[in-house]
């Protein structure tokens, strides 16, 4: 049977792996495999994921819609070769993913007999200048979408979020649009309540040549770092970066992660449970950090000098 695909798509902070973790976590029994793609070396959304085990393949240190196709592919034949078979699958991309690209190695009929691609979900921050759908990845999230869902609604205002509104009806009038605080999507409108049901393929426009546009450049450490210090490290490089997030062990909580995340501006700080036993000795650093910014803004010999700032001396 035909396992329908859910591919999740939005830029850079704008709440996408907060509606993967409220889908898996009203699955009303669903069998959903979930994968993830970062982009970076260390793959921070693969650990946020509710219940990241062996539900989560996690594909990192490049984009799907590029380097990763291959990597992509096989994970999807690993997932449909498994017993029980997932009902669904849900992809993430990441934040600089075109998803025509995407939809378009999607497409292939070998893929399509055993895997059909069954809605595209577009993720907008609700916080968003409405002038910044202008840009050209925004705009191509948003034309691949099915649905579209604005997140951080609580955070916005209410007349730019109603403008807002606005641009995406001009810009995609054929999708679904709702808002989903807190990640909350309808499922009714993501999986299909006949399973049996297989969706038509879709028009795919020529390949477009990708154009480097961010990079990412990791931090970590085997000390766990100091809050006060961190916050002022953040702040020093928070002008220069598109997006970051990270899990590290503090010196004022020792045994316990952080949750850190930076993205329109915004800095969020969050308990992530108690050190894995044994993760030190599986050389897991205290401290994993991943910094996104436009390509030469920012070096990783800047990050080293202002990031270990954060380490106490002794």
């Amino acid at each position: 049977m035909p396992v329908p695909i859910l591919l999740v798509t939005g830029f850079l902070g704008a709440g996408k792996t907060t509606v993967v973790n409220h889908l898996l976590a009203h699955a009303q029994g669903r069998r959903i495999a979930a994968v993830v793609n970062d982009f970076g070396a260390i793959n921070i959304d693969a650990e946020l994921i509710a219940g990241a085990s062996d539900g989560v393949v996690s594909l990192s240190n490049g984009c799907i819609c590029c380097s990763l196709e291959g990597d992509l592919l096989r994970t999807l034949a690993a997932l449909l070769r498994r017993d029980p078979q997932p009902e669904f699958i849900v992809i993430e991309t990441s934040g600089i993913a075109d998803p025509s690209d995407i939809v378009r190695n999607l497409m292939d009929p070998l893929i399509w007999r055993e895997a059909p691609l069954e809605a595209v979900l577009c993720v907008v921050d609700a916080t968003t200048n409405a002038e910044a759908l202008s840009d050209a990845l925004l705009r191509s999230q948003l034309r691949a979408a099915d649905v579209v869902a604005l997140s951080k609604v609580d955070m916005a205002d209410a007349a730019a979020c109603a403008q807002l509104r606005d641009v995406i009806r001009a810009q995609r009038p054929a999708a679904v649009l709702v808002d989903a605080p807190h990640g909350e999507v309808p499922t009714a409108l993501l999986f299909p309540a006949d399973v049996d049901r297989v969706p038509a393929p879709r028009e795919v426009g020529p390949r477009r040549p990708a154009a480097d546009r961010f990079e990412t450049l990791s931090w970590t450490s085997e000390r766990p770092v100091s809050l006060l210090r961190l916050q002022q490290a953040i702040g020093r490089l928070a002008p220069k970066l598109a997006r970051a997030k990270g899990l590290f062990e503090t010196v004022e909580q020792p045994g316990r992660l952080m949750v850190f995340q930076l993205a329109g501006g915004r800095a969020t700080l969050a308990p992530g449970g108690e050190l894995a036993a044994g993760a030190l000795a599986a050389g897991v650093p205290r401290a994993r950090i991943v910094f996104i910014a436009e390509i030469g803004v920012l070096a990783t010999a800047e990050i080293d000098r202002i990031m270990e700032a954060c380490i106490e001396a002794g």
